[in-house]
């Protein structure tokens, strides 16, 4: 079952969700909205092609830079980190979603990695990619994404801070 903000804010006081930084203004019905940070990953220039069973670590493929904004080409890719660190119990899932008014502008926030693991404690890195047929530009601080929670049956014996293997401290 899906948390209603009021359902947010209660577990944020129990200490089971923690947003830093957190602004009331970002909370929606049943989400609350992520912003990019001013950390983007752009891909490198790669010769040939890229066995993606032996290259699945993304800092040997993408090119880290800090940015106040960035342009995506039609067809273009980038990663972005998200402004806000995100800490959530062993008892709960988080998932992330687009914005619709990025949406209907051709941009996707993620591609298929929409699930913040249980006992996660870091930032987000969206997959963002320009889907339209024209130029978007992104800002830093502009809220693109959105997280919902939910409870799991039972709390992992898991969590993600401890046995994460790729991002765990991102």
């Amino acid at each position: 079952m899906y948390l209603s903000n009021r359902d947010i804010l209660k577990e944020m006081a129990r200490g089971n969700i923690a947003i830093t930084p957190f602004d009331e203004k970002n909370m929606s019905q049943a989400s609350y909205d992520l912003a990019l940070s001013d950390e983007f990953y752009i891909p490198r220039k790669v010769r040939g092609e890229v066995d993606v069973v032996e290259s699945t670590d993304p800092h040997k493929l993408m090119k880290k830079i800090r940015a106040k904004s960035i342009v995506l080409k039609p067809g273009e890719f980038c990663l972005a980190k998200t402004a806000e660190n995100i800490r959530i119990s062993n008892a709960l899932i988080g998932i992330l979603g687009g914005r619709s008014r990025y949406a209907r502008l051709g941009m996707t926030v993620h591609i298929t990695s929409a699930v913040i693991q249980p006992g996660s404690d870091n930032h987000q890195i969206l997959e963002i990619a320009n889907m339209s047929p024209f130029t978007l530009k992104l800002y830093a601080g502009e809220r693109v994404s959105q997280v919902y929670f939910e409870r799991l049956e039972s709390p992992t014996d898991r969590p993600y801070r401890k046995f994460g293997k790729i991002a765990p401290k991102q």
